[in-house]
């Protein structure tokens, strides 16, 4: 018999920051219709594949459910096989949640999504109308527009005109992309948060440009009837990288980030009694070149919008990398205001205290699209009342936050 624990314990242990693994246990399209804040979506089905990646500590707190789906208790299986020990299922599954009166966020990473929404209501993050960007271009001013999607779905499409620059690398690059001060920066992504979180990085580093949010990114953008461009390739080329370092390492400074050499990853990795995950925030071809063993790839700007998906374990420590600096201070920067114990490593590619590892990273194969959840956001074939409908649930989400009461965000 599978141990049981309650929705008040668990929202307890969310509240205390206590290291927990809330598995939602349905596909993601299921998960997607409403989930607890801090749970993480590993179906089923893929407990083998992805638990030995997403789950680092074998003994970490777990506690599964589904929507009365009868899953539970072939995953507690599943996981047991895999070695891990401390497994509970939550009483009554998603309908015990309920029941106690506790809130369901719709959508997948909600919870980077609620916390860029409420950096805009507390910063007031400055935005442009697709109409006003669009005139803008129209009239030849003197704009960069800059995606901080990933540069895949850069391709797919983007505002005319506009380069790719990922979220963790906006720092770095803007120098280049807008020499001139005088240049107004405009950040775009698909829907909202990642051009919230752009936009509010490049005005928290100090860039001398004015900077604004494209409302609403690709979204807003469709709705207005713009004309979007396809299979782009402009990539922006780095800036002043000690600069972009000095900028990003006051911004972390100012959100609470630690440092630590090289030397400390072995005390960090024998704390047996905390799940430590280790992440190289650099492009998918610097990662490939060579990285320091141990460490997952994953892109700073997407680590921030993907927490959930990269870190389930809620109350875990979090170590990023990165040789340049400024991408690992300007992640670890947003991370620590989501409430994680985040960490920025100092050395380590150059110094000789570590040999690196060459070639691209293993991981488990992508959900499958008949499970996959269809974002309103991704794409080129959506349906307006979807994407509306989406920007309508993101415009409610800090007040769903402020009902919901386990988050612990602060924004600097």
């Amino acid at each position: 018999m599978i141990r049981t624990t309650n929705a008040s314990e668990v929202r307890r242990a969310l509240v205390l920051r206590r290291e927990i693994a809330l598995i939602d246990l349905r596909t993601e399209a299921s998960f997607a219709t409403g989930h607890p804040l801090f749970a993480a979506n590993l179906a089923a089905n893929r407990i083998a594949l992805e638990a030995p990646f997403r789950l680092p500590r074998r003994d970490v707190p777990i506690v599964l459910y589904d929507d009365g789906d009868g899953w539970v208790g072939t995953a507690a299986e599943a996981f047991a096989e895999l070695g891990f020990t401390d497994i509970t299922a939550l009483e009554d599954g998603l309908s015990g949640w309920r029941a106690a009166g506790f809130e369901l966020f719709q959508d997948v990473n909600s919870y980077a999504k609620a916390f860029g929404e409420l950096v805009e209501a507390r910063r007031h993050t400055p935005s442009l109308s697709a109409e006003d960007v669009a005139a803008l271009i129209e009239e030849k001013a003197d704009i960069a527009i800059v995606d901080a999607r990933r540069p895949s779905e850069y391709a797919t499409m983007n505002i005319p005109g506009s380069a790719s620059v990922p979220g963790a690398e906006l720092v770095l690059r803007a120098g280049a992309v807008a020499p001139d001060p005088d240049t107004t920066i405009i950040v775009n992504c698909a829907g909202r948060t990642r051009s919230i979180i752009g936009t509010q990085s490049l005005i928290n580093a100090g860039i001398p440009n004015r900077v604004l949010a494209l409302r609403n990114g690709t979204i807003g953008w469709t709705l207005a009837e713009q004309a979007l461009e396809h299979g782009s390739e402009r990539h922006a080329a780095p800036g002043d990288a000690a600069e972009a370092r000095s900028r990003s390492r006051a911004v972390a400074y100012r959100a609470g980030v630690r440092r630590v050499g090289p030397d400390i990853i072995p005390s960090l990795r024998s704390d047996l009694s905390r799940t430590l995950y280790c992440f190289d925030v650099r492009s998918d071809e610097e990662y490939a070149a060579g990285h320091i063993p141990g460490f997952r790839h994953y892109p700073g700007g997407q680590l921030v919008q993907e927490t959930d998906m990269a870190a389930p374990v809620r109350g875990a420590r979090i170590l990023l990398a990165d040789d340049l600096g400024s991408r690992a201070d300007m992640t670890a920067s947003w991370l620590a205001q989501m409430g994680w114990e985040v960490y920025v490593l100092d050395g380590g590619f150059d110094d000789g205290m570590v040999e690196l590892e060459r070639g691209p990273q293993e991981a488990p194969s992508p959900i499958p699209l008949g499970a996959r959840y269809k974002r309103p956001y991704e794409g080129t074939d959506n349906a307006s009342v979807a994407m509306q409908a989406y920007l309508d649930w993101e415009y409610g989400l800090v007040e769903q936050l402020e009902r919901d009461g386990t988050h612990g965000f602060f924004v600097i």
